[in-house]
């Protein structure tokens, strides 16, 4: 049975490798091989905030299935100046073992509703450039292009990201 929860501090370990192992499958072909490979769970565990609340603050959910973390999504206010009154989708990375079996349906509902819930009528998210997959995935769940392009620094490489919208709830 799947369940979502919020994320605790302990959850770090689990939802960094969902985390590594989500982009070394899903980005293959899009970021060098070598860098994927060199991808290494406990750097990003580090990175988490898990537990820190307030309204300003990122907040990640885990889904759990027979007690193993299999999904994570991680909502908060906008980062961008341009939508400064949306909420965002930071984040949301499925375990390539557990795609296909409504883990990512169920983690994008509850985003939405979490973002709905405090206060927003419209979210925004971006998705790597070329990631057919992930871009389906989001317009079936009613989310659009926007028109947004931007270059980033994620985990130390530099990623050309589009962004998506869509009114909540």
């Amino acid at each position: 049975m799947l369940s979502v929860r919020t994320a605790t501090p302990q959850d770090a370990e689990a939802v960094a490798g969902v985390h590594v192992r989500s982009w070394q499958v899903g980005y293959r072909g899009l970021l060098p091989d070598d860098y994927l490979d060199g991808l290494d769970p406990d750097d990003r565990r580090a990175r988490y905030t898990f537990g820190i609340t307030g309204a300003d603050q990122p907040s990640t959910v885990v889904a759990v299935e027979d007690g193993v973390i299999c999904g994570f999504a991680t909502t908060g206010p906008s980062r961008d100046a341009d939508v400064p009154d949306a909420g965002e989708l930071l984040a949301l990375y499925v375990d390539p073992r557990a795609w296909g079996r409504g883990v990512g349906r169920r983690l994008v509902v509850d985003a939405r509703e979490r973002l709905y819930r405090s206060g927003y009528t419209e979210a925004v998210l971006w998705v790597l450039a070329g990631n057919d997959r992930a871009q389906r995935f989001y317009r079936l769940d009613g989310w659009r292009p926007d028109d947004r392009r931007q270059h980033q620094e994620v985990w130390g490489v530099t990623v050309d990201e589009v962004g998506f919208r869509r009114a909540l709830p």
